[in-house]
């Protein structure tokens, strides 16, 4: 059976969201790739016949190892796609992934292995989330939302689902809110006050609980 490009954004949207613990339900694909239930049903029944993915005992759609084998090359292409136009082109996180998401299907392996070793052997796309057949580890972390302030954190990466918003990547890419950073979670100044507040250098902002919870953060080692 001959693949398409949206199957194959069915089984990258289904890794993402399996890999960030979510139990992926028809309705919640349908959700995260911004199409009718209908069509999800039926590229579903799709990618079954296929023997790409199968439902689990809750209904839930889980991949086959055959599905984890291409959507893990699919996520893998991506990810150091959005390096390479991040790192060497200078697109903003936004651009890179729309870019890396038209790229991804016509990288072949010779071309992935020349990025890669052109790269530096990178173990992490622009957000922190690892390339998969890196074997790479990230230190354990936790929403920025579960941190009391004040206290200096790192930030580690961000959600995967972030990156559908491509507004909200350019909003963490502009203010700092990156992989490696360093930044203050502070208390609230008032008791009327909205959000999650943080600093990053001399900015501050008042994120809202939906975007903090999606980065994820740990305490810097000591010095």
């Amino acid at each position: 059976m001959a693949r398409t490009h949206g199957m194959e954004a069915y089984l990258e949207g289904i890794y993402v969201l399996q890999s960030e613990g979510v139990t992926v339900l028809s309705s919640v694909l349908a959700d995260y790739l911004g199409v009718s239930r209908p069509t999800v049903s039926q590229t579903v029944a799709r990618l079954t016949s296929a023997g790409y993915v199968r439902f689990g005992e809750g209904k839930e759609v889980l991949l086959t190892d055959r599905g984890l084998e291409l959507a893990e090359s699919i996520v893998r292409r991506h990810r150091l796609l959005e390096r390479w136009l991040t790192d060497e082109l200078g697109l903003d996180w936004a651009d890179a992934h729309v870019e890396a998401g038209r790229l991804e299907h016509a990288v072949s392996p010779l071309v992935e292995a020349r990025l890669m070793e052109r790269l530096g052997r990178p173990t992490t796309c622009p957000h922190g989330n690892i390339i998969p057949g890196t074997n790479a580890q990230l230190p354990p972390s936790r929403p920025l939302t579960e941190v009391e302030g004040p206290a200096e954190v790192t930030v580690v990466r961000i959600l995967e689902q972030a990156e559908e918003d491509l507004d909200l990547l350019r909003f963490l890419h502009r203010a700092g809110l990156v992989p490696g950073a360093r930044i203050r979670r502070l208390e609230p100044q008032s008791a009327y006050e909205a959000g999650v507040p943080v600093a990053v250098g001399d900015a501050r902002y008042a994120l809202d609980e939906a975007v903090a919870r999606r980065i994820l953060v740990a305490h810097p080692a000591p010095a």
